[in-house]
């Protein structure tokens, strides 16, 4: 079906198209007689604006771009609810692609953002990116970029996350405090810094403690549920505590030590990361970090809408938002 155009609308009225392109874009110039008469017309035969047509001849999309790892998780989708509601408070649109994880995937969501010509990019890289060559596209288009949560290590971005070493030294502090010595921590891929400085804030705080750092204690995963389940076994019998990088991961661990019978957290406390929705529903409930998801998408779109008007804005800027550590009956009480 060939769609309704404003030519079909002048000639349907027998005006010109110049006049139904003016009347309906609300111009003084014509009456509101005529305006009523086009509007009319154009409801009834079903005619839509081309609105990216329109905004790309005024060399603006009005579009922005995200990229995410996965849009299932509770976190990336109160990223992106933040994301939206600033974006429609200022007239933009919102594009979201997922790089599942995968380096490829997210190159190629780069790549067709670029082509449909939104004005800007916020972007949370996925476990597999070790470096920024495919970003640098957008910088050689003076195309800009926002990451958030995830992002390189390096100086040369602008990004929006949280401290995320302070708040692994809060939650292995707070294990600590409660009497446990033998502390596990289930470690994200270190390419990506928000995992480097979670292993830093445990680190840190073991330190502090005089307590001893060991590497089989430190175990790096995806951390998916089943990468804490099956990662955890090794060293079941030889930890008091564990701190992941994530509350799937966390799960996972939870499910197998039970599965053993190591009685949570009488035996082994655990914390986790991110307050996945799922964390106040486990047997016990999960102890964890809000990340302020939705405040980050907000925060986020905002800088990103700030450096569309002027390139330059917060350049290589780097905004970390308050967390809090979520106390549940996966930890024990402070010891006196």
């Amino acid at each position: 079906m060939q769609k309704i155009t404003i030519h079909d609308i002048a000639k349907s009225l027998k005006i010109d198209s110049s006049t139904v392109s003016r009347a309906l874009n609300d111009s003084d110039r014509v009456t509101a007689k005529t305006k009523e008469k086009v509007i009319q017309k154009a409801e009834e035969l079903g005619y839509r604006r081309n609105i990216l047509a329109a905004n790309l001849r005024k060399q603006q999309s009005m579009i922005i771009g995200v990229v995410v790892p996965k849009i299932s998780g509770n976190f990336f989708s109160n990223v992106i609810s933040g994301v939206e509601e600033v974006a429609s408070e200022n007239g933009y649109h919102v594009f979201i692609a997922q790089s599942l994880e995968e380096l490829e995937r997210e190159k190629k969501s780069l790549d067709n953002l670029v082509a449909y010509q939104v004005d800007g990019i916020l972007a949370s890289i996925s476990m597999e990116t070790k470096n920024g060559r495919h970003f640098s596209v957008l910088g050689r288009n003076k195309m800009p970029l926002v990451f958030f949560d995830r992002y390189l290590c390096g100086d040369e971005n602008t990004a929006v996350s949280i401290n995320d070493e302070e708040s692994a030294y809060n939650a292995t502090k707070h294990l600590i405090d409660s009497g446990c010595t033998k502390i596990a921590h289930l470690a994200g891929k270190q390419n990506i810094k928000i995992y480097t400085d979670r292993l830093n804030g445990y680190k840190r705080a073991l330190q502090e403690a005089n307590i001893d750092v060991l590497n089989q204690h430190i175990i790096t995963s995806p951390l998916l549920e089943n990468d804490g389940f099956q990662k955890i076994q090794p060293i079941a019998d030889k930890i008091d505590a564990v701190f992941s990088s994530n509350d799937h991961a966390a799960i996972g661990a939870m499910k197998y030590l039970k599965s053993i019978g190591k009685s949570i957290p009488n035996d082994i406390s655990i914390i986790g990361f991110s307050n996945e929705p799922i964390s106040e529903y486990t047997e016990p409930t999960l102890s964890t970090i809000d990340q302020s998801s939705i405040e980050m998408g907000r925060k986020a779109c905002q800088l990103l809408l700030d450096r569309i008007k002027n390139y330059e804005t917060h350049l290589n800027e780097k905004i970390m938002l308050p967390s809090s550590l979520i106390l549940r009956g996966s930890t024990k009480g402070l010891k006196n």
